[in-house]
């Protein structure tokens, strides 16, 4: 491109700190404006990051300026009011991150916001953007190692429209199939009573729209993630690029394959970097986003059938949820934020990025 996508970031915390890295590197992308509730850390990440354009919340953002990208890493409980702003203020795309909101009804109003006014509303920072991940569902959907026989997530607890988001997304990536219907049990009580995620452990079963079963364990098993397997291979996922095993030894145990990965464009971003780098591309070429608005309502829909599954004796519940009044909150510092949490970061710290260190 000869023209730069011209980018505000929505909420300048840690991880929006992070994502500004991002966009400052980047040769076809542009930070001209913030906007960031707390005076002493807009002003920090406007010296940190060169920005003149800084602005308290997102209304006032948009009423000085209309950028190509609106990137909204706010709390939970601020994402809906942003997104929907930057729709409505004619952004070409509009990213947010986990975990999306708490309520089916608001993250439904995101989406068809967006697509009422065609505007690319991409997700964040998932480890389904992984570029290994990526290239290892491509591997799978290629059927070079034939055709799906089963699929299991492991260690689906704590916080499972938290953390837990991450495993639905490999999951209906890997499969490339929507959890039609979730049985759960769910542990301990008192978890399962409170209206937030928090220490909340589930077992149960999901059932797949291509007819699979999948079975989900709240502890960790000897893996944490998504397997998914054929009649001669496993792909596992376990937080980071997918292990594959394809063969048997002579005692039948699986070999674990040494196939290589493409290399990273920008190896020190991660998935922050290939996310992005996806975002950017479905806006330049079409196409389909690695991470999306949809798949983030989807990652909370599993949960929140998930917890009133086990909160009502064990019922199967069917998906998509009849009732989009259903809501599960995620633990406090991801609902409210850092400085409503007892995690705020100090002044120094923002200038600094003490905890995302500026790149030389």
């Amino acid at each position: 491109m000869d023209e730069k996508y011209t980018v505000a970031i929505i909420g300048c915390g840690r991880l929006g700190q992070h994502y500004a890295e991002v966009y400052q590197t980047l040769p076809n992308t542009e930070l001209v404006a913030i906007a960031e509730y707390n005076p002493k850390r807009r002003q920090a990440v406007g010296e940190r990051f060169g920005i003149r354009a800084l602005y308290q919340d997102a209304q006032d953002l948009f009423r000085h300026v209309v950028p190509d990208i609106a990137v909204v890493v706010l709390p939970g409980k601020y994402i809906k009011e942003a997104v929907i702003a930057a729709a409505q203020a004619g952004v070409k795309g509009v990213s947010t991150d986990k975990p999306i909101e708490a309520r089916l009804s608001d993250v439904d109003a995101m989406v068809e916001e967006c697509e009422a006014r065609g505007v690319v509303f991409a997700g964040g920072n998932l480890q389904r953007a992984i570029g290994e991940v990526q290239e290892a569902a491509g591997w799978l959907h290629a059927g070079e190692y034939g055709s799906l026989r089963g699929a299991s997530v492991h260690g689906w607890g704590g916080e499972i429209s938290g953390g837990g988001c991450q495993h639905i997304a490999v999951l209906r990536l890997f499969t490339q199939a929507e959890i039609t219907q979730v049985i759960a049990w769910g542990t301990p009580p008192e978890a399962l009573a409170r209206d937030d995620d928090e220490g909340l452990i589930i077992n149960g079963q999901f059932l797949l729209s291509n007819g699979l079963v999948c079975s989900v364990f709240g502890q960790p098993t000897p893996s944490r993630g998504v397997d998914v397997w054929t009649d001669d291979a496993l792909v596992r996922w376990d937080w980071g690029p997918p292990e594959i095993f394809q063969g048997r030894d002579a005692q039948g145990a699986r070999i674990k394959a040494d196939r290589p990965y493409t290399p990273l464009e920008y190896p020190r971003f991660s998935y922050m970097g290939t996310s992005v780098l996806s975002f950017l591309d479905v806006l330049e070429n079409g196409g389909e986003l690695y991470i999306s608005g949809h798949d983030l309502r989807q990652s909370l829909e599993a949960a929140i059938a998930a917890k009133y599954s086990a909160l009502w004796g064990n019922v199967p519940l069917d998906l998509p949820l009849a009732d989009r009044s259903l809501a599960l909150y995620p633990r406090a510092y991801r609902w409210l934020g850092g400085d409503h949490s007892g995690r705020s970061q100090t002044y120094e710290e923002a200038l600094e990025g003490t905890l995302f260190p500026r790149s030389s």
